[in-house]
């Protein structure tokens, strides 16, 4: 079976904790696989030019990006009223923090949560959150990205520690906590970009995606195979898939309304991606729906429909 997740209430429909908390117990009970978080620091008001959504020129930012929770204290949050459930980020913003103090943070996380952390990290596209809190320019993420996967696979391994980049350097230095386990990091990359699944293949577990398509997932995963087999690369690379849900239809619409779909369809989705090759699928349902309750009531549908279609 596919592993089944969803997103956590970080919006501002919400409320900030409670709400966090009550929606964790529930899906973990329901017996969802994993909950997720996503890194949104701000939405800025020009969104003209490099400043619309993904760098679109114009393209609108989400009303529901507006106040959008800290993920890692989302993700601590779950962990703290949670036993088994996985613990994810989908994605953080590496970039836009120090290097040393995100890998603390995530060994902290996974360490009091029993290994149950699964990093998913990207790069960034935003100037407006690159230059209000980045330590480096948007022009390099990328190396951003690496440098941070090169410290955080020091620090979390055994002391004493060192790490030597362009910007920070530890000679030898005991660094703590560690993690409970591996932590597992899947980095996001878009679908047809060679350099970014390069990287997939030679630095992380696996693929997160988002705004993919299922025929994008099969032949991205056979992109990522055929780098796999020239790199030399003997595990498999694991892909989980966001689906993006900004609304709950009570039935199904064709055509469908853009980000909103049944719970019928939802469910099709699941198997659309699953049958595409994912291991791994989350809905972004606190975005679509009004209160925890709701929430919770859609996630259990979700859940029974994915299960009894034997997905």
């Amino acid at each position: 079976m596919v592993k089944l997740g969803v997103s956590l209430p970080q919006f501002s429909q919400f409320t900030p904790g409670a709400d966090v908390a009550a929606a964790a117990r529930a899906l973990e009970e329901i017996g969802y696989d994993s909950l997720w978080a996503f890194e949104r620091m701000l939405v800025p008001e020009d969104q003209s030019g490099v400043h619309g959504l993904y760098g679109v020129p114009g393209l609108a930012w989400p009303d529901i990006y507006r106040g959008v929770a800290d993920a890692l204290v989302t993700l601590s949050t779950a962990a703290a009223v949670t036993e088994r459930i996985t613990l994810a980020s989908g994605v953080l913003v590496v970039p836009l923090h120090v290097p040393l103090r995100l890998a603390r943070e995530l060994a902290t996380l996974d360490a009091f949560s029993g290994g149950r952390l699964v990093a998913g990290l990207g790069s960034g596209w935003s100037p407006d959150e690159f230059a209000a809190s980045a330590p480096v320019p948007l022009s390099e993420r990328g190396r951003a990205l690496d440098d941070f996967l090169d410290i955080a696979a020091a620090v979390w391994g055994p002391n004493p520690v060192s790490f030597s980049t362009k910007r920070y350097e530890v000679s030898a230095a005991d660094i703590g906590p560690k993690p409970a386990g591996h932590i597992p990091v899947l980095l996001g990359a878009s679908a047809g970009a060679d350099r970014a699944l390069r990287r997939v293949v030679e630095r992380a577990d696996g693929w997160v995606a988002s705004g993919v398509t299922p025929e994008q997932v099969t032949a991205t995963l056979a992109r990522l195979g055929e780098m796999a087999s020239a790199a030399g690369r003997t595990t498999p690379i694991s892909c989980a898939v966001q689906i993006s849900v900004l609304g709950v239809t009570e039935t199904s619409i064709e055509p469908r309304p853009p980000f909103a779909a049944s719970i019928e369809q939802l469910v099709a989705d699941v198997a659309a991606f699953t049958e595409a090759g994912a291991d791994h699928v989350y809905l972004t349902l606190p975005a679509g729906l009004r209160d925890v309750k709701e929430l919770i009531d859609r996630s259990a549908e979700l859940y029974e429909g994915v299960r009894a279609a034997g997905i």
